[in-house]
């Protein structure tokens, strides 16, 4: 039970480091959710849930979100850890 927790607390740090990153990148690149939502014909609402975290970019969507912020993909998926 114990290294299930670890897993969960583990999952959940991830996910708030995706979402930092997903709205830190799009805010460091000058776009707008709106902007984000029109260049990957998705709808405003999806950009959001990628950034709180409700919902998370497929690979390829991670692709065209680093080509459009500028930044390596892993950026997005693999944030680096703060000390």
């Amino acid at each position: 039970m114990e290294h299930e927790e670890m897993n969960l607390k583990e999952g959940v740090k991830k996910v708030a480091e995706i979402q930092i990153s997903l709205a830190a990148a799009r805010v460091n690149a000058g776009m707008t959710q709106e902007d984000v939502a029109r260049e990957m014909h998705v709808s405003k609402n999806t950009i959001v849930n990628w950034e709180k975290g409700t919902s998370e970019p497929s690979i390829n969507q991670g692709k065209e979100l680093a080509s459009l912020y500028n930044i390596p993909l892993d950026y997005i998926f693999l944030p680096c850890k703060s000390n």
